[in-house]
């Protein structure tokens, strides 16, 4: 009996050896994520780890604080933007190996959680007493609220509405705001209203393309992922233009650029 517990023991010892063996191989990389790419990046991450092995790790913000955070050295391999002017910027100041490139385009919508409100693409509805606050994202640090401000202005009411927006720290922040009716609407990304966990809450509209500027999203291998995890860097970045990736970037709504 003594004989066969130590064998056990020995079997259990080994196994778990194993299993932390197995988790100390297994290769990781860090990828800052605009937030607008959120939830179609679940799905980016699982079928990539399916096909190369390789683990992502994401951090979720807006692009201009991923931006900075790369700038003052933090450990991510890539970064995602919602734009082409962060990941330039990075080049730019040497922080990022080789030339950005688009992967997608996004899209803005409005969308509100509040059954009273008739959504039309112009925004002068939003003036109306009974909207008393707009969600956008912070216009300083992400492309999307950047957008949001261009679409008032192009109409002309940027002046009237600026007292009424409330500004989220990302799409991800807008998107709570909108959520939790600590708004009346609020203009977010196409991806989001379109994704599993928002799909059918409330109702949205497609705001006219016309009236901001295409929201080119670009992603780059920074100077960390080159000097860290070159082939696993360079594998995900291959692998946002595969066929695979351009389904899952369809699905949510994004525009892809011509191959």
């Amino acid at each position: 009996m003594l004989i066969l517990a130590l064998a056990a023991l020995l079997i259990q010892c080994t196994g778990s050896q194993n299993q932390r063996e197995g988790k100390e191989k297994r290769r990781t990389i860090t990828i800052a994520v605009a937030a607008n790419v959120q939830f179609a990046m679940e799905e980016l991450e699982k079928a990539f780890e399916q096909e190369s092995g390789i683990g992502a790790d994401v951090v979720i913000s807006s692009s201009g604080k991923l931006s900075a955070q790369i700038l003052q050295g933090a450990p991510y391999s890539l970064l995602i933007s919602a734009d082409m002017k962060y990941p330039e910027a990075l080049a730019q100041a040497g922080k990022a190996a080789g030339t950005p490139r688009i992967y997608a385009y996004g899209s803005l919508v409005l969308w509100t959680l509040n059954n009273t409100i008739e959504l039309q693409p112009t925004p002068d509805f939003l003036l109306a007493d009974s909207v008393r606050k707009i969600a956008i994202a912070n216009p300083r640090t992400a492309p999307y609220g950047e957008q949001a401000v261009n679409y008032f202005k192009y109409y002309g009411v940027y002046d009237a509405v600026q007292p009424k927006l409330a500004y989220g720290e990302s799409i991800a922040q807008t998107n709570q705001y909108i959520m939790t009716g600590a708004v009346e609407a609020g203009i977010t990304a196409r991806s989001v209203v379109l994704s599993p966990e928002m799909k059918d809450k409330g109702k949205w509209i497609e705001l006219p393309a016309e009236s901001y500027q295409p929201i080119e999203q670009g992603v780059v291998v920074t100077s960390y992922g080159q000097e860290n995890h070159p082939l696993e860097s360079r594998q995900f970045f291959d692998f946002l233009f595969s066929e695979r990736a351009r389904r899952i970037f369809e699905k949510y709504g994004y525009s892809l650029p011509v191959r």
